[in-house]
């Protein structure tokens, strides 16, 4: 991440289409939470910045939430992703799985998606495979209402680890 992190005062510095350029990607390339989030600067703290990206998602009518779910990639999908994405699945080892590992996780992100209508979204940072494969598991057996909350939960931990990356503590 060529240029990270750097200072809140420099961030809350930049116009708004440098702001969204530079945070764009960090709701996996959807770059209308920046663009809310942006409105909320100047902020006083990196957590301030956080929160401004959570309240955006969070706050948004149900079929943006919608598409922002189902901008993220499938775990250990061969599809093209985002650099923090695959970085991330590289970190939790979904890049060395198994055929029988790859088979499976394939299978359930599959049920999943067929059950929920969004690929399977969790903060996988320091996860294992295991913890993963188990999570997704349980999480078929969700409701869906319920489970569309879980994963905008899981998609606000992912920009704030993001955002942490980004901005100097």
């Amino acid at each position: 991440m060529a240029g990270f992190p750097i200072d809140l005062e420099d961030v809350n510095a930049m116009d708004p289409e440098a702001f969204v350029d530079a945070f764009g990607s960090v709701a996996e390339a959807t770059a209308w939470v920046a663009a809310e989030a942006e409105a909320n600067r100047p902020f006083a703290t990196r957590e301030a910045m956080v929160a401004a990206f959570a309240a955006a998602i969070a706050g948004a009518d149900p079929e943006d939430q919608m598409r922002l779910l189902q901008a993220h990639p499938e775990l250990a999908a061969s599809r093209v992703m985002t650099d923090d994405s695959a970085r991330e699945q590289r970190g939790a080892g979904l890049d060395r799985l198994s055929d029988g590992e790859r088979a499976r996780l394939l299978s359930l992100n599959s049920a999943y998606r067929q059950r929920f209508g969004f690929p399977f979204i969790l903060a996988v940072r320091g996860a294992r495979k295991n913890d993963i494969v188990a999570a997704l598991e349980a999480r078929l057996r969700n409701p869906p209402a319920a489970e569309f909350q879980r994963a905008l939960v899981e998609v606000q931990r992912i920009v704030r680890l993001r955002i942490e990356d980004r901005i100097a503590p």
